[in-house]
Order: C-alpha cells, then structure tokens, then sequence
C-alpha cells in the first residue's frame, strides 16, 4: 500500500479568508473559529468527556494548494522564518508542500456546541483557512505532548511584533463599521494581532506598497514601515 484515503469530518469556518495574512503557527493570535461537523461525525457523544482537556490537536488537510497533486517531490523548500532565501530539507520544516498535504496544530478548546443540527467545536487560537477539511481531532495530553527543553532549531523563538497604527481615514471607517454593528471589538483585536506578526513575505520589504488582506468581513489596505503596520483603509465586505 502506498496511499492512504482519509476521511473529512468536518470543516473549519475561521475569519481567515484567504492564505495570504494567516500565522505562520497556531497560538500566536487567539481567533476565535469553529469546525462544523458532518456526518456521522456530529454526533455528541463523540464529544463526550472532551470539556476535560484544555487544548486540542487538530489534524487536516492543505485544501488550497494549487496543482499539489501534479508537482514532484521537492526535497528542499525556502521556510520564511529563514528570509525565504534559504534551503532545508522539507521534513525540517511544515512547509504546506510535502509528500502528504497534511497539517497539524495545536488549539484551545472553548466549547462543543449544538447548533440547530449541527455540532460545532468552538476553538481559539487556529492557523486554519476558512473552510480547510477536518481529518481528525484529537486531545492535547500535557505531559507527554510538552517537552520543556525541546530544541526548535531556527524557530526557537516567537516571531517579533510590529506596533499596528490606523490613519485617520481608516480610523473614521472603524468607527462608522462599529457604530453600524457591522464588525465588533473582538474582530479588530484579532485583526490588529495578526498584522503585528507582519504577514508579507519574507522577501518582500517595500515600505511604499500597500498591501491587500481579507479578514472575517473585511477588506484591509495597509503599509508596512520598519517597526510600524499602518492600515490605511477598510471596507466591510457585504457577503
């Protein structure tokens, strides 16, 4: 046997709507996302005992490589944390493209919820794009899941954090979104953690171009200037 079939038992809805601005790693913004179950895996009792644990695995499936299926095996990649410009092995790295299309990430557990016929499992914390397949969940055990004095190598540390900053224009477009109830506090927090951590690429470092960024119902502008995000516009996206 060279190939395994597995099953999708459920899907994840997150704000993140698009690849580019989602953590490189899970944890380094608590979002708040779901994964809605399918049958015959929404069933409740497959939940039972799981408000126990704290923290969850989350196995899945990068749904959203283009041609993954057609490319050959690349032994080496260039990982972002490194500047995009140099190469290591693909099993050194989580690199999205691999053998197996699969990831792996650590989550908070909120709660498991019945929503009308649906089983919803609440999380915090995912790296996950809305609508990536759920293959498995399992529970995070502290003791043997935590290794200390585990060694990280160039990944050691926690990326660095840029301070977020608004305009005035995208200042009064907050302030009008908020008024309307179209966009809560929550959301904006979670925006401004994710545009801390920088989401360009590596390579990129023009502190003239304006990027673009989906975001829950948002449409983001902003520029980056050395230790600075400035959003220069937002619009509410009417879905």
């Amino acid at each position: 046997m060279t190939e395994l079939t597995l099953p999708i038992i459920g899907y994840m809805h997150s704000p993140y709507k698009e690849k580019f601005g989602i953590p490189r790693q899970p944890n380094l913004v608590q979002v708040e996302s779901y994964i809605e179950m399918t049958g015959p895996y929404n069933d409740l009792l497959a939940f039972e005992g799981i408000e126990e644990f704290s923290h969850l695995w989350l196995v899945w499936q990068f749904h959203d490589n283009k041609n993954q299926q057609s490319q050959q095996f690349r032994p080496q990649v260039r990982p972002p944390r490194l500047g995009g410009n140099k190469k290591v092995g693909v099993f050194a790295t989580r690199s999205m493209y691999r053998p197996a299309s699969i990831g792996l990430s650590v989550v908070k557990l909120k709660e498991v919820r019945k929503v009308g016929k649906s089983i919803r499992v609440y999380v915090n914390g995912s790296d996950l794009l809305d609508g990536t397949p759920i293959v498995d969940i399992k529970p995070y055990i502290q003791y043997s899941d935590a290794v200390i004095d585990a060694q990280s190598g160039y990944a050691q540390d926690e990326p660095s954090r840029k301070s977020v900053m608004w305009s005035k224009d995208a200042e009064q477009q907050k302030k009008l979104l908020l008024e309307k109830g179209k966009i809560s506090e929550q959301v904006l927090q979670e925006l401004e953690a994710v545009l801390s951590l920088d989401p360009r690429p590596a390579y990129q470092d023009d502190q003239e171009r304006v990027y673009g960024m989906k975001f829950a119902d948002l449409d983001v502008r902003f520029l980056v200037r050395e230790l600075s995000v400035y959003i220069s516009e937002i619009e509410y996206i009417e879905l």
